[in-house]
């Protein structure tokens, strides 16, 4: 992807459940970030649905269907919306979870999907969905899609984590931990790290037990990383979790590998949870999201903090076009 003025990269950002924040998070975004500067973003949506969300925040912005990608503006102060699975601005019941908005926001993905797959876009976001409304409306197979096979890596800031396992119960985690499954998430990391240009490819992996001293270490992380070095990658493990994350704070690794969810998430969000965002490593376009739900109880009230999204959406913009995770700040 050429990083010239008329070549930036095409997004598609899905807003999520129409009765949770997520289109209203998502114009919050578009203001705040100058995210034209960055990208070519089209909502693929509903028009009626950002309206409403224009009204409701009070954003100065205004809203204009488009038929494709091609026709996609580069007005400031505009927001594209690409129709799809029609659901309008009136049946939207802020709080709960319901069948048609299900069927919609899993329409929004499907579409979204098919689009980046045949290259009219070049990366896709997804706003914050309910599981319990895309099952309602048996729309749960997209999101299984895009998880099967991909591993979650979650940015905020300088820390970059990727994670071999994600909801696996505490008590099952071990048995996940094997050499071919460590090395199968450091080389899967190692080659997007190249493609998207994030640091030097400098890998750090965790340890599962303290101090990186256990039975996992020794016949399984060890030979992983063993095995990674031997291939001439930039890598360095186990290291001690408690001090790892430090380490990619600090510069010396480019990104972590973490063994289980808390084990990266709780680090992450200590950090610094507003603005961080989720990149799925696995579809074959750049697929990035929000690390919270819909937010029922704010939905409808303008309040919700857009700063996820926003990086969510600016990070999918560098990554498509190979400049790595950029800082960026809310204007």
């Amino acid at each position: 992807m050429s990083t010239g003025e008329a070549h930036k990269p095409r997004i598609g950002i899905v807003a999520g459940d129409p009765n949770g924040i997520g289109p209203e998070v998502t114009v919050k975004a578009w203001a705040a970030g100058d995210i034209k500067q960055h990208c070519r973003p089209v909502v693929v949506g509903s028009a009626s649905v950002i309206e409403r969300a224009l009204e409701i925040t009070g954003v100065p912005l205004s809203v204009r269907a488009v038929r494709d990608t091609q026709s996609i503006s580069d007005e400031a102060n505009v927001v594209d919306v690409l129709g799809s699975s029609a659901f309008d601005a009136a049946d939207i019941r802020f709080g709960d979870d319901h069948e048609d908005a299900g069927v919609a926001s899993g329409g929004w993905l499907d579409h979204a999907h098919t689009l980046a797959c045949d290259g009219e876009l070049d990366g896709t976001v997804m706003g914050p969905i309910s599981t319990h409304s895309l099952k309602m409306a048996g729309k749960l197979e997209r999101i299984s899609t895009l998880r099967d096979g991909a591993y979650l890596v979650l940015r905020s800031g300088p820390l970059v984590i990727a994670h071999l396992t994600d909801h696996v119960p505490l008590a099952e985690v071990t048995r996940h931990i094997t050499t071919d499954s460590v090395y199968a998430l450091i080389d899967r990391l190692n080659r997007a790290m190249r493609q998207w240009g994030v640091g030097s490819g400098r890998i750090g992996v965790a340890g599962f037990n303290p101090h990186a001293e256990g039975t996992e270490e020794d016949n399984a992380i060890s030979p992983a990383v063993q095995k990674a070095r031997q291939q001439g990658l930039s890598i360095d493990g186990p290291i001690g979790p408690d001090s790892i994350f430090r380490h990619c704070i600090e510069g010396r690794h480019d990104a972590v590998i973490a063994m289980y969810h808390d084990q990266g998430h709780i680090a992450l969000k200590t950090w610094g949870f507003s603005g961080n965002s989720v990149v799925f490593l696995g579809p074959p376009y750049i697929h990035t999201t929000v690390a919270h739900g819909t937010a029922y109880d704010l939905a409808g009230s303008g309040t919700a903090d857009s700063s996820m999204l926003l990086h969510s959406i600016l990070d999918a913009a560098s990554l498509a076009d190979s400049r790595g995770f950029v800082e960026h700040k809310m204007a």
